[in-house]
């Protein structure tokens, strides 16, 4: 990779193969983008097996091996390549370039694997060994103790604005790249690039995502625009709540993954008798990585504790989210810049050394801890938009309307316990809220 090319802005010098996938013509199409990538496969000794994943309920995930005579399972997953085509539409929903800036970004910090190509509607990637996740398995405290060491060391290693480069350097190409990009702004475009106006640089955020999906949301008849009206009045609400919100990171924003459920957490292969404590994990799915606030990517992450069925029987306790928070920032301070973390609401000074002192590394826990209770009822504002989005382009055998109105339910039912408007009509608190009130 060029090392002029690292900005989050910029797309990376990565191969691109002019051939498509076909799900009509799965393991045809897919061959020939794996013999395109490595054409020796095609001709030295041993099969080439394809094998479908299928946890997914947007993209078609697909493992290619090269079986070789005498290698292990091992030595073959080591050359194996991961192949993910984009569902039809998505676009709509994900920035595909941002989305391959930040696989390579990742795989810079050795917090995601190399990406080996593009292709017209997907990538090419190494293959991650290890188990994949099931809601069940994030609910294991060796699990989610890995799983918030590893968020912990993503928020606290990526870069907002840039990978390899100088502050100065990224926001030097980045006001350059932004400039030309006003030239052929549409009224659409500056609407989404100005809900963050306190930012000195506009760039794409948890609320720039959200404004855009809402704009892409259908209008056709009049209860869709009403739908979409309301919609548009609460984000714009809530960004004036949370929009400057002080938290870790440059600007009280990370980079976040913004997927974590647990198809997206694979298990790494270890030795149980090593660590009985702490399991180690990667992220897969880069999709929807962008600068949010961290308590967004937290609270984001204790929502999939529940799968697709959203079982809010098993979200995440009171004394669940402290302990999961504070393994989580040990390892945020163990390599983020000191000058990431905020001004305490709690205290009158900055901690400069907060990996030194378990006294203010319980202070930011606490916190973090109330920032992200905060933030409880946004996964649902988020994935709900989404998701009615999906109901109208995707193709997937899924019932993404019901899950709208699940997910949406969840926001609204938060907002009713902020104003107190649900206890002022003496209705009993929503199952998802009284678990999440829940101490033990």
């Amino acid at each position: 990779m060029s090392p002029h090319s690292t900005s989050l802005y910029a797309t990376p010098d990565i191969k691109h193969i002019q051939l498509s996938y076909d799900n009509n013509d799965s393991d045809a199409t897919a061959l020939k983008l794996v013999f395109a990538l490595i054409p020796t496969w095609e001709h030295d000794e041993g099969q080439v097996h394809v094998i479908h994943f299928t946890d997914g309920i947007t993209n078609t995930l697909l493992k290619a091996e090269k079986r070789r005579p005498g290698y292990t399972e091992e030595q073959v997953d080591n050359e194996a390549i991961l192949l993910r085509a984009y569902g039809k539409g998505t676009d709509v929903l994900i920035d595909r370039e941002r989305e391959t800036i930040s696989h390579s970004l990742l795989a810079q910090h050795d917090l995601a694997p190399p990406l080996l190509a593009r292709f017209q509607n997907g990538l090419l990637y190494k293959f991650v060994r290890g188990q994949v996740c099931t809601p069940e398995d994030l609910r294991r405290e060796p699990i989610w103790r890995g799983v918030a060491r590893n968020l912990g060391e993503w928020h606290g290693v990526l870069p907002v604005t840039s990978a390899g480069e100088s502050d100065g350097e990224a926001t030097s190409n980045l006001k350059a790249e932004t400039a030309a990009r006003k030239i052929k702004e549409s009224p659409r475009s500056r609407k989404i690039n100005s809900i963050t106006p306190t930012r000195t640089i506009p760039i794409p955020t948890l609320w720039t995502v959200l404004q855009k999906w809402i704009l892409a949301l259908p209008a056709a008849t009049g209860a869709d625009r009403k739908r979409r009206e309301m919609l548009q009045e609460e984000l714009d609400r809530t960004i004036v709540e949370f929009g400057n919100t002080p938290g870790l990171g440059d600007d009280g924003l990370i980079l976040g993954h913004c997927d974590l459920l647990s198809g997206n957490v694979i298990i790494r292969p270890h030795d149980d008798k090593a660590d009985g404590v702490v399991t180690p994990v990667s992220f897969i799915d880069y999709e929807y990585t962008t600068p949010v606030p961290a308590a967004f990517d937290i609270a984001n992450h204790f929502a999939e504790w529940g799968g697709f069925a959203c079982d809010y029987n098993v979200l995440p306790t009171r004394s669940q989210r402290r302990a999961f928070i504070t393994e989580y920032l040990r390892s945020y301070s163990e390599v983020a810049d000191p000058a990431s973390f905020p001004r305490l609401s709690d205290t009158t000074s900055t901690v400069k050394n907060p990996a030194g002192s378990e006294a203010s590394l319980r202070a930011y826990a606490r916190q973090l801890h109330r920032d992200v209770d905060d933030f409880r009822g946004l996964p649902g504002f988020y994935w709900g938009i989404w998701a009615l989005i999906q109901a109208t382009i995707s193709q997937i055998d899924f019932d993404y309307a019901s899950y709208a109105e699940l997910r949406l339910a969840e926001y609204f039912d938060w907002r009713a316990e902020q104003d107190g408007s649900r206890a002022s009509r003496g209705e009993v608190m929503p199952l998802r809220e009284r678990r999440w009130a829940q101490e033990e």
